[in-house]
């Protein structure tokens, strides 16, 4: 059963992606035809010509508009004909459907529901992103053969991090550590703290603490296709469980998830991290982020491919499942709304 909600924004792309030429994009089982046009508004118009169904994505971008590739019918940013040849006049009834985008934290954003209820001042933006005392390490666009809400269930789920990436985000001795959760509207917040313990692979050379750690981890996922994972450690004993951060690593690892169709999605990430940029320290986080994130791609794909073959066979569920329950229940009443 699908389990869509089109009334919020969704990531469709990195603004660094979206330039002055026609790029197809496909969300929620929708082709989609993105540009910038030339004043650098980013427009997307449903990929369909209303003549023949001709793809739009297959025309030519002229200006602020999409000249189709079959007849010529052109459409501006908005969706309306401007130009049909051999013809003195356009009726109105040509249009295309065209859907709101925004832009925050680098990426562009897509409104898929009813035009009239998107809100550009609801689209998802971190304060952390706009302060000087951190630094952003912008990532890829990962596409993951697997449903949004099986990345989701990841994302909702630090138990996982022992087995899966023992050579980067994972610490020895610590597999019994206990998980908490608890909804917060249509947030789940999912943590744990490792206190006295090794510093994890991850951030290795960032900062001498002479010694054991107190590490947190806060999963805080924004349904249905936002996960922010805020994660750090202090030296153990100077209060970080109490709120005593000054002296400490954080990085926010923010995840925003374009579910494509049932069964895949592409994975956008970056990170925020409390030390300035350098370019030495940031080429080795790209590139531990990148093999964490495909050892979850490579597990998520198998788990899909299974589903796919033993349709219909039943799986337990356990304690350390809360969050995702939770996460998945948030996205089904939002999908009934």
């Amino acid at each position: 059963m699908k389990q869509y909600v089109y009334n919020t924004w969704y990531p469709l792309a990195w603004a660094r992606d979206v330039r002055h030429e026609l790029t197809k994009r496909r969300v929620l089982e929708e082709d989609i035809v993105v540009f910038r046009g030339e004043d650098g508004r980013v427009a997307a118009l449903e990929d369909a010509c209303p003549h023949r169904l001709a793809p739009l994505s297959l025309g030519t971008l002229r200006g602020n508009a999409v000249e189709c590739g079959y007849h010529g019918l052109t459409f501006d940013c908005s969706g309306r004909c401007v130009r049909v040849p051999g013809q003195d006049t356009v009726p109105a009834s040509i249009q295309v459907r065209a859907y709101p985008t925004a832009e925050s934290m680098g990426m562009v954003w897509i409104w898929m529901g009813k035009p009239e209820l998107a809100d550009r001042s609801a689209v998802f933006h971190l304060p952390q992103y706009d302060d000087p005392s951190f630094s952003v390490v912008e990532g890829d666009a990962l596409h993951v053969d697997a449903s949004y809400l099986s990345l989701a269930d990841n994302l909702c789920d630090p138990s996982h991090v022992t087995y899966v990436h023992r050579s980067t985000l994972a610490s020895e001795g610590r597999i019994e550590t206990p998980v908490q959760d608890k909804r917060e509207g249509n947030k789940v917040v999912t943590w744990r703290w490792v206190i006295d313990g090794p510093l994890i692979p991850v951030f290795n050379g960032l900062k001498d603490f002479g010694g054991n750690v107190d590490r947190w981890h806060y999963y805080h996922y924004h349904a249905p296709s936002i996960a922010v994972i805020d994660f750090g450690s202090a030296k153990t004993g100077t209060g970080a469980p109490e709120g005593d951060l000054g002296d400490c690593i954080q990085m926010f690892a923010c995840h925003f998830i374009t579910p494509i169709d049932e069964r895949s999605c592409t994975q956008h990430w970056l990170c925020l991290k409390n030390s300035p940029a350098d370019p030495a320290i940031d080429a080795r986080l790209m590139s531990d982020l990148r093999m964490t994130f495909d050892e979850d791609k490579r597990i998520l794909e198998a788990i899909q491919r299974n589903e796919d073959k033993l349709q219909g066979r039943r799986t337990i569920r356990l304690g350390i499942d809360s969050s995702s329950i939770k996460m998945r229940r948030i996205v089904q009443e939002m999908a009934a709304d």
